[in-house]
């Protein structure tokens, strides 16, 4: 397929095999007692992690040999080709080593700033949501759409880490946002996210993210009808950090959080 511009679809049918493939392998090791290192930003990995991204690389080399790679384990290849595969072999690696089943496989395709293709598979519980710029967005084949939630202090609230609201000085922030809503709860990672994307909470943020960690969800969230940003608002997956929300509540929140 060397040298040929790509059909969308055929490069979303091979992000969906390729993280299948990838988010299965990890269930040999899923609660396990699969041993986990500490990476330099105090991070886990695991064998698993890197076994999942060197399933996806090899997959990607043998089928896309122009495209660039950006993965969490193994860096940048070629990573400024006009298209390139942004990898994040097990996105909530601490779920993963605690046993909880919301960790997922995080797949996608950019063809500049944004990315044209988006997967985020669920391994443990088969879940899989997907979307192409401008094709809608999909869960296990069923298109889905966010929530219609429209009032602040009925929204449910999602995050991942409560100790990086600290760490960033946004502690202020998230608390308006617990006062100002109805659910909050956590062990979010990519899996917040979903539920936005599928309608089952309103709003998902975290301070601090990595480009591997946004890649797929800013194109999920857009064709479910939602918005996904950084903190200043902006449509970006580059920005460090996220809000996503339903739309409806996308002003609302920037009230709150917003530092534009």
């Amino acid at each position: 397929m060397n040298g040929r511009q790509p059909d969308t679809q055929t490069l979303l049918q091979f992000a969906l095999d390729a993280a299948w493939k990838a988010g299965r392998s990890t269930l040999g090791y899923y609660q396990t007692g699969v041993q986990a290192e500490r990476k330099s930003d105090n991070t886990p990995v695991t064998l698993a992690d890197r076994q999942a991204e060197q399933i996806l690389r090899d997959m990607i080399k043998e089928t896309w040999p122009d495209h660039g790679m950006i993965g969490e384990e193994y860096g940048h290849e070629n990573s400024d080709a006009p298209y390139c595969w942004i990898i994040d072999p097990i996105d909530g690696t601490k779920s993963f080593v605690s046993g909880v089943p919301l960790y997922s496989t995080l797949l996608a395709l950019t063809d500049g700033d944004e990315a044209l293709v988006g997967v985020a598979y669920f391994p443990v519980l088969d879940d899989i949501i997907y979307a192409v710029r401008g094709g809608g967005c999909y869960w296990n084949g069923r298109r889905v759409h966010v929530s219609q939630t429209s009032i602040l202090s009925e929204a449910v609230l999602l995050t991942s880490e409560l100790n990086f609201f600290h760490l960033s000085n946004r502690w202020q922030a998230w608390q308006r946002l617990v006062e100002n809503t109805y659910v909050q709860r956590t062990w979010g990672d990519a899996y917040g996210y979903f539920l936005v994307a599928t309608g089952r909470a309103d709003i998902m943020l975290d301070p601090a993210m990595h480009l591997w960690d946004c890649a797929p969800l800013q194109v999920i969230l857009q064709e479910a009808g939602g918005t996904f940003t950084d903190w200043k608002g902006t449509a970006t997956i580059h920005g460090g950090e996220s809000v996503a929300t339903n739309g409806l509540l996308f002003d609302k929140v920037m009230d709150i959080v917003g530092e534009r």
